[in-house]
């Protein structure tokens, strides 16, 4: 999230899936980084373990938050989170999810970066995954406690968290939280936040997100498309931010994930949609559609779509490889046009069998390069592992610079690791692009989480 005076909003509509402090005062500065949870100038890493066991209950989930530094994440310098932990609201319980979705930013504009955790699978009252949402709070300690986040109708849909973003919707230079469901409507939680009573108020963005269908926003995200300091949560509907509300602007090419990023560095943030189940754009093993922010907003116009069989993109557009099943985007060379890191995670590479990928892109004036593209698994040189059936390597990609160099670094997760164990990697970025030196890799035992059931450590990291 960039805090900035004023925003755009979209919505995918495609189908998917406490400690008490003290109240803020009103004069703090907020979080320089939406994800540096301990403010301590760095930027840190939050990984989803969404089938962790936790007290004996199987699938409950759980969140891992390793913090940065000069050299970078360590397996030891972390905080493991589940809803048994001190302060945080509900408890751990089978097939609960905890995790299924994470969103970060400064909600209590305390100076310290906060965490919003969707948990899927929680049952609400006697409403079978209803869902829910829990901040947990970001301190110089790190994060620490908790607090729910109220399903303002609980009975109109269920999955409550499916979808989150954290972003400034309405110029007020507060953040706010936008939480879709499987409901026809996404919810803005305005900044202002408390520890103790939640968000300053609410209000629902749009009555039906796309005609026909009640499946909800699957994905949200923020940026500033038109460069006017309101934060925008994207996906398939754009919504343009104001200090009076969102107002809709144009709909996109409907996907699967999303980001958001200045790609082309013209000052107005660009978005990428991926089709990585297939689809209408021609493809079979996946796609991405970039398009490019501007004065008006995002332009539809200026799709540009890429697959495995565009020319310069190693690979073959194959049949379930799942190219876009995660993005990222951030500069990591340093030159100014964020780049982008998009997985294939079913990428089968040899003998081994829906082993992964995850392949890296140049931004440039267009968008994406297309030439000099990277491809990283877990066969190349200088990446700890081996390629193995069902390892998963980018079942969730993050770019963020770690060790605070001026270099995006590329974290990567692969869920299906040493049978379903899970385990992540850290490339550091350089001036020249990622680099294998140096890779900083570990399991979900590393990480603090149990090994027992199927943790999928990985599955899934912070925006």
């Amino acid at each position: 999230m960039r805090l900035r005076t004023a925003t755009a909003l979209t919505a995918l509509t495609a189908a998917a899936f406490t400690l008490l402090a003290l109240a803020t005062p009103a004069t703090a500065t907020p979080a320089k980084y939406a994800d540096d949870f301990n403010g301590d100038g760095y930027r840190d890493l939050a990984t989803a373990a969404v089938g962790a066991t936790v007290g004996g209950a199987s699938r409950a989930g759980a969140v891992v938050v390793n913090y940065g530094s000069a050299s970078g994440i360590s397996a030891s310098r972390r905080t493991v989170l589940s809803q048994n932990s001190s302060g945080v609201p509900g408890t751990g319980e089978k097939n609960d999810a905890f995790g299924s979705v994470l969103a970060s930013g400064d909600l209590n504009n305390d100076g310290y970066a906060d965490l919003a955790v969707g948990t899927g699978g929680e049952d609400v009252g006697a409403d079978t995954n209803g869902g829910t949402v829990v901040v947990l709070w970001g301190s110089a300690r790190g994060l620490s406690g908790g607090t729910t986040i109220g399903d303002p109708d609980p009975s109109g849909h269920d999955l409550f968290g499916k979808s989150l973003a954290v972003g400034d919707f309405t110029g007020d230079g507060k953040a706010d939280l936008a939480v879709g469901s499987t409901g026809s409507a996404v919810w803005i939680y305005k900044g202002g936040f408390t520890k103790s009573s939640g968000a300053a108020s609410k209000f629902k963005l749009g009555t039906d997100l796309e005609p026909g269908t009640s499946h909800g926003a699957r994905t949200l995200t923020s940026g500033d498309f038109n460069a006017d300091g309101y934060s925008a949560a994207d996906g398939s509907l754009v919504y343009l931010g104001s200090a009076t509300g969102m107002a809709y602007q144009d709909i996109l090419a409907e996907g699967d994930t999303v980001a958001t990023g200045d790609l082309n560095a013209d000052g107005y943030d660009d978005v990428i949609v991926s089709w990585a189940w297939g689809g209408s754009q021609g493809d079979t093993g996946g796609s991405i559609v970039t398009y490019l922010g501007g004065d008006e907003g995002v332009r539809t116009g200026t799709a540009q779509v890429i697959d495995q069989d565009t020319p310069g993109v190693p690979g073959d557009d194959e049949s379930s490889d799942y190219f876009g099943n995660a993005i990222s985007i951030g500069d990591i060379d340093g030159d100014g046009h964020d780049d982008a890191a998009v997985s294939s995670y079913y990428e089968s590479i040899g003998d081994a069998a829906l082993a992964g990928s995850v392949t890296v892109f140049r931004g440039n004036l267009r968008g994406l390069s297309t030439n000099g593209v990277k491809v990283f698994h877990q066969g190349t040189t200088g990446v700890p592992g081996a390629n193995e059936d069902n390892d998963h390597f980018g079942s969730a990609v993050r770019l963020t610079d770690l060790d605070a160099d001026g270099h995006a670094d590329l974290s990567v997760g692969a869920d299906g690791e040493n049978s379903a164990d899970g385990a992540i990697w850290t490339l550091r970025g350089t001036s020249s692009g990622v680099t294998t030196k140096g890779v900083v890799s570990f399991g979900a035992s590393a990480a603090g989480i149990s090994t027992a059931g199927y943790p999928f450590f990985g599955n899934g990291m912070a925006d």
